[in-house]
Order: structure tokens, then sequence, then C-alpha cells
């Protein structure tokens, strides 16, 4: 049975039951050096299609590459931060395949001697437990052009009635880290895929090699995934789901396929090795085409560039000079801050953990920025279904609401309406005070015609509080907020409610 006729989906738990899922990913990171892998054209998002070739991008007859040592630079760096071995020597090598946006039909990679091999990475999952996973390999290639397919209704080459190439992208240098196949996940497999990619992400901006937008496709994801009866049992034929490039979408992908295969298997049918295509409106795989396997590529060393040789002194150099790595600086920032393993999980769950990092530099305490940032602007982004750091508002603007209520300039209740206003685009959180006029009222003289006002419309309550009953308290600061639109200081206001009862 061919994989394109699968029954429907089976359940993900009556799946992970019956089968043993065995995942592999290989994620390529576009590396943000100033100029391509292979010549000295410019690297930048959003240019005019073509303009930022030279010969070398375009694959013109003649044109020679250099390679790029910032790039070798910034792969080691990726390298020792995922405790690889870094080659003493390695070389590149031609992939030959024949497609529109490889200008030069090869892609020069690095195929039997990569630069960095034999690594591995702990993962922290959901529930503060870690999870290692293999590195086999991580090595340099240039990236591919760009090519859109226009007319259709699947923006796909199938249907289309042209298709466009910019090569504006074609030879950023890229770097592919290649997992050896991950076992024994089991049931957690998309979790723990899910955490693999954002454990690189993250590793790639502290390292400072790329900027690690997903959406604009600097972090790409190669899903594999395979079934098989019993974890002693041979790894079954995988599948591929390519260019995966969300952290949700990567764990969804890896459930879909464990379904859809298992749907395969369970109908008598065998799986094919294939690519597929991910469709995120959809939450669904399609196929690609048939996987090659290496010696379809027909490799051979590229001729016209020297082996890499990383002098063992730069090497070190560049180890002693890697920043705090992520797992490291999370065990630092809670014990600084004083957060319990779960609260600490639900901020790096959240996406926050940088978000009150600033704030905190900002001069808001540990608690606020968390109470901030995991509550009200939490359900602000749960509500319009965007990240937190998509929001419209700065830890920088935080720390300064934070800091109008420790001077007790506004309380909690009018903090709230401040930040509504810094949210829809009224200023910083000085501002809309001022522009809203929500200060707390600190002159005591308002605040008795307040107290005055409401005790006359009262009249019983002063001699229930002269009898030593202080609950209708309450009532008359509850009248005074009102009063006040919520800007009084109800400790204020019940001392001098107290007082004015006795007097």
């Amino acid at each position: 049975m061919s994989t394109t006729t699968a029954p429907d989906l089976v359940p993900y738990e009556d799946a992970v039951a019956r089968y043993d899922t065995v995942i592999g990913i290989e994620v390529h990171v576009e590396l943000g050096t100033r100029t391509k892998m292979f010549d000295g054209a410019e690297v930048g998002f959003g240019g005019e299609p073509n303009t930022q070739v030279t010969p070398v991008s375009l694959g013109l007859p003649g044109a020679l590459p250099a390679v790029n040592g910032t790039a070798v630079e910034y792969a080691i760096r990726i390298g020792l931060a995922l405790n690889c071995t870094i080659a003493e020597s390695c070389r590149f090598a031609r992939k030959n395949y024949f497609y529109p946006d490889v200008p030069k039909n090869f892609q020069t990679s690095q195929y039997d001697e990569p630069i960095a091999y034999d690594g591995w990475v702990d993962v922290e999952l959901e529930d503060g437990s870690t999870f290692r996973v293999e590195v086999e390999r991580a090595h340099m290639e240039e990236d591919a052009g760009k090519n859109t397919h226009v007319g259709g209704a699947t923006g796909r080459i199938h249907g289309a009635e042209y298709s466009l190439v910019d090569y504006n992208r074609a030879g950023i240098p890229l770097v592919e880290i290649v997992t050896r196949p991950i076992e024994g996940a089991g049931d957690r497999a998309p979790e723990v895929a899910r955490a693999y990619v954002q454990t690189l992400r993250d590793l790639f901006r502290t390292l400072g090699v790329s900027e690690a937008r997903m959406e604009r496709g600097n972090v790409r994801a190669d899903v594999n995934v395979s079934l098989r009866p019993s974890p002693d049992a041979p790894l079954g034929t995988r599948t591929e789901t390519k260019n995966v490039n969300s952290f949700r979408s990567v764990e969804r992908a890896v459930r879909y396929e464990v379904g859809r295969q298992a749907a395969v298997l369970d109908a008598g049918g065998r799986i094919t090795q294939e690519t597929r295509h991910w469709h995120e409106d959809r939450g669904t795989t399609s196929p690609g085409r048939v996987k090659s396997d290496a010696e379809d590529y027909r490799y051979f060393p590229e001729p016209d560039l020297v082996p890499v040789a990383p002098d063992r002194a730069w090497v070190e150099r560049i180890r002693a000079a890697l920043p705090e790595l992520p797992a490291a600086r999370r065990r630092r920032l809670q014990g600084e801050w004083g957060y319990a393993d779960a609260e600490m999980r639900d901020v790096v769950n959240a996406g926050a953990l940088e978000l009150i990092e600033a704030t905190v530099a900002g001069g808001a305490s540990p608690a606020a920025a968390r109470k901030w940032w995991m509550g009200e602007l939490a359900r602000t982004a749960k509500q319009g279904e965007v990240e937190l750091a998509d929001l419209p508002i700065t830890p920088a603007q935080i720390a300064g609401l934070q800091a109008l209520v420790d001077a007790g300039r506004i309380n909690d209740k009018l903090a709230r309406q401040v930040l509504e206003g810094v949210l829809a685009g009224e200023g910083d959180p000085e501002a809309v005070l001022v522009a809203r006029g929500l200060e707390i009222v600190s002159d005591d003289g308002p605040l008795l015609e307040a107290i005055d006002a409401a005790l006359a419309a009262q009249p019983d309550i002063a001699e229930k509080i002269r009898g030593g009953n202080l609950g209708p308290v309450g009532a008359i600061i509850g009248a005074v907020m009102k009063a006040t639109r919520g800007q009084a200081d109800a400790g204020r206001v019940r001392a001098l409610v107290l007082e004015r009862v006795n007097a």
C-alpha cells in the first residue's frame, strides 16, 4: 500500500501504545555573517530580488569561491556548545542535484568530513526532566535561493503558471546539525522534538551566530519519523518532513506522522522513504519526492576549495570565549530570582525568560516582573493569539510601570489601566498616567471631603465604629474609592476614617 492511500489517522495514544517511535532531526541555521559563505555578496533580509549576488552566487563560469572565515568560527562555536569534537581538518564537497534555486547545479556542503561531530545536548522538558539528544555531526554548507511559484491554489510548483527565482539567499552560510536516531522518548517524542529545536534556537542566539528568527527561515527543521513494533526491533522506514519552521509545528508534525504511519502499517501497508511537505493550515503532511540516498548525490571533494584545518589554539580561544550557555544561565537566574522549579518552568515555557531578565535589569523586582509578564500580559497574549515578545510593550516600560507602583503613585488596579494605555499605543507609563489622570490622590484634603460625605450619607456607620465594630469601615472606604475613581490609597483612607470618627 502506498503512503498516499493511507486510511484515516490512528489516534496518537493508540499509535504509541502499539508502536515505538524513533525520530531524527536535521536543523539548518543561517549564520549571521555580513557576507555569504563563498563570496563577498552582502547578506540581508528583504532586499530586492537578485540584488545581493555576485558571479559566485549565480554560479557563473570561471567564478571561484573563497571560504568565509567568520562562518567557520561560528560553526566551531556551535560545535563546541554541542559538546562536539572539532575536526583537525575537514573539507567541502559538491552535492550534485538539479533544482532552479541552485544555480551551480550542485550545493557546496560537507559530506564525509564535517567540521564538528560526536556531540550531545540535554534538553529540558515541560515537567523539568531532561532528555539527552546525541548529535552525529554539524557541518557547513550554503543555502539555496528561493523559488516563488505563481498561480495555482497551493503556491507549490504543481499547478503553477510560472516560477520566479530569487538568488539573494543563494550562498548564505548554513550550519546543518544532524542528530543520531532519537530513541527512548516513547509517547513524548513530539515534546522532545519541540524542546530540542527550541534548545538549539536559544543556543544560536546566545552564541551570537544567528538572529535565529524562525518566521524568517533563519532556523528550519527537517523532522524524520519512523515506527517499529518494539524498542528492540530494527529501525523502521523513515519519512522526512521538510522545512518546518515553528516549535509548535515540529511537535504537530511528529504527532501527525506517527498517526499516519500507524494507519498505513495497521492496514498491512509499507512506509515509503520520502520527503513530505508540512501544511501549517491543516496540520498535515503530504508526499514530496522519494528520498534520495547519499550515493544519489554523487558527492565528491570540492576542487576549488582547500581543506579547512582549524588551528588548535584558535579553537581553544573560541572555547574559552563562549558565553554562558542557556541551561547554566537559567539555573543561575532561578537562584538569583528565588523562583520555585515550577515557576521557572512556566517562565521558560512561556518564552518570558529574556523579557523578565530585561525587566529586572530595568529596576523591577523578580517577583514583580514575573507577576506582570506571567499574569496580565500572558492573558493578553493568549487572547490575541500572539507570542509574549510580540506584544507592543517593552521590558523597560514594565519596569517603569512597576516603579510607579513602588513609588505609591498608583495601586495595582490603576496600574492595570496604565498597562492598557501602553498596550494601546498611548505612550510610556508616565505619559499614560498623566494623560488619563490616574495618579493616586495623596492630598488628605480631598480624601477628608470624600470621607465626610460618605459618613454623612451613612450616619449609623460612625456609631458602629465608635462602638468598636470596625467591619463597616469597608463601606466608607468603598464609597471614597468610588468618589475618587479608585485613585485613593485605601490604607490612608482607613486611617483617616478612624481618625475622623474618633475625633
